[in-house]
């Protein structure tokens, strides 16, 4: 239930009849993980906190640095030189106390990817590499739990969301992130961001758009990305939906899958410095 401080804090997202007492009270016992508390996770984390969510895991290796304040608004100056979970549970504390966080300052690997993953009804994923990315997406999928990617380049951005364990209407498969990108890119052709640097507020506007379809996954509102991605370009001011769909070629979930457990991960992982 609600307590009078809660109802008072959420009022208007109460009176949206899309939500309301119902809808709010299951925001309170959902558990999202957002893997990564960068330029996406950020503001992921502030809203999906803002909003009520019960509880957060936040998993991520690093530490504060100076130069990731630009974009990584979930931490601040005083919080350079501490791990990201830290400066991100603390600064829920100060945002929303009645959210519980759960905090994860390592990487998420094939060996505790899984376990993780398992005890949250969603994830989404704000990662900065390749590998990670696939990792997450082979794990939701054998966890069955769903998924909300987001990703962003210098002055662009794209997001969608899997349910790869699922069926569709006609009940082949829903896809997965290995439909829409079926390998990663060859070493060497995707700069990273400290390399080709970003806009901060792209990632502000990715990474919200994030936590409004985290929130309509767990309430069933709306049209789902599922099957669709959303493409930002920030200097033409534009959206674009693009439609994709099941790989029956696919490794993960296609007709003759390869993909049974996260063994395959370890050597990508390894070469991408895990």
């Amino acid at each position: 239930m609600l307590i009078p401080e809660e109802i008072e804090r959420y009022k208007r997202q109460l009176v949206l009849k899309e939500i309301g007492g119902e809808g709010q009270q299951r925001l309170k016992a959902a558990r999202v993980l957002v893997v990564g508390a960068g330029g996406l996770g950020s503001p992921l984390i502030l809203y999906l906190a803002a909003a009520g969510i019960g509880e957060i895991g936040i998993i991520d290796s690093d530490r504060v640095s100076l130069d990731n304040l630009q974009r990584q608004i979930v931490h601040d100056t005083k919080s350079v030189g501490r791990p990201k979970t830290k400066s991100a549970a603390a600064t829920i504390e100060r945002l929303n106390p009645h959210v519980q966080t759960r905090l994860y300052t390592t990487r998420l690997v094939p060996e505790n990817a899984l376990d993780i993953i398992r005890a949250y009804d969603i994830v989404a994923d704000g990662s900065d590499n390749f590998a990670t990315r696939y990792l997450v997406n082979d794990a939701c999928y054998l966890a069955k739990r769903p998924l909300v990617f987001a990703a962003v380049g210098p002055f662009d951005g794209h997001l969608t969301t899997f349910r790869a364990f699922a069926p569709d209407d006609a009940g082949n498969p829903l896809p997965s992130y290995r439909c829409l990108f079926p390998e990663p890119p060859p070493e060497g052709t995707v700069a990273p961001c400290s390399e080709a640097g970003i806009l901060g507020a792209v990632a502000g506007v990715i990474g919200t758009l994030a936590a409004v379809e985290v929130v309509k996954e767990l309430l069933g509102l709306g049209e789902s990305l599922v099957g669709r991605l959303l493409l930002y370009d920030a200097l033409a001011a534009r959206f674009t939906t693009v439609a994709y769909g099941w790989d029956p070629e696919n490794p993960l979930n296609g007709r003759t899958p390869r993909f049974h457990d996260l063994s395959h991960h370890r050597k990508a992982l390894a070469e991408a410095g895990g």
